[in-house]
């Protein structure tokens, strides 16, 4: 059902933690070859990388991917999965799914199933993706963002905070009584148009607030249809512990 839409991966070199992240090797092959081969392993009718570097563009093409070269002043991987759908000229109601260049255990049945989400609610213009939060920690974690639903799916707000704020009660305490609390995951699916619009709006007073680009998606009326991931998410690489831990998971395989 799926089959129809398209993954696009952005990379760049300048990361301030791990610099050249994307071209880091793991078990014989660079981190971004990884994502690459997970993202085949979905059924999406393509799959493309859209970076601001030349060395990437020559690791990938090397590989076989379809690479597009995209501006250096993009502040985020939305701008640039947005040009890339200009340069690629799909129409607004394209269906893209952002995969991020150091996600490479995302597993494929995810990446489908925001597709599909997306397809099935012809009145939501991004699709996204939770996870239930187990413990207390998390639940206070300000890195740790909480989205709070509809009963149809729909997303009403995204916080760094606690939300549901448990009145007159501990986290843990609410959560023995079953309150429930979200994790958003970072995996998008957007329809083209409303992606393209995305980029034109100035950053809106939530999203400078909370720094959480999808609140600007939610100030301009855009719907976000969320559902609980098919299956567990681990974390990508952002930092050095990040990579031992991915590279001690993936540790033997051969780009996956």
């Amino acid at each position: 059902m799926s089959s129809h839409y398209h993954i696009v991966i952005p990379a760049r070199m300048a990361s301030e933690r791990l610099p050249g992240k994307p071209l880091i090797s793991i078990s014989d092959c660079s981190l971004i070859e990884h994502v690459y081969r997970r993202a085949c392993q979905a059924t999406a009718a393509s799959i493309v990388i859209a970076t601001d570097s030349r060395q990437i563009e020559k690791a990938v093409t090397a590989f076989g991917a379809d690479a597009v070269m995209t501006s250096a002043d993009h502040t985020s991987g939305s701008d640039r999965i947005a040009e890339c759908i200009d340069i690629k000229r799909w129409p607004d109601e394209t269906l893209v799914v952002n995969l991020q260049g150091d996600e490479p255990l995302m597993p494929a049945a995810c990446l489908d199933q925001a597709a599909n989400l997306l397809m099935r609610d012809s009145g939501a213009d991004v699709a996204s993706l939770y996870w239930p939060i187990e413990t207390p920690e998390e639940v206070e974690d300000s890195n740790a963002v909480k989205v709070v639903v509809d009963t149809s799916g729909r997303a009403l707000y995204f916080s760094r905070s606690v939300i549901p704020h448990p009145r007159n009660l501990t986290i843990g305490a609410a959560m023995n009584q079953g309150a429930v609390w979200k994790r958003h995951i970072g995996l998008y699916a957007y329809r083209a148009g409303a992606l393209r619009a995305f980029t034109k709006i100035p950053p809106s007073p939530l999203e400078q607030t909370e720094k959480l680009e999808q609140l600007r998606f939610l100030e301009a009326g855009h719907p976000i249809v969320m559902e609980q991931a098919s299956q567990f998410i681990p974390a990508g690489v952002d930092t050095p512990a990040d990579l031992e831990r991915v590279m001690s998971m993936i540790s033997g395989e051969h780009c996956i």
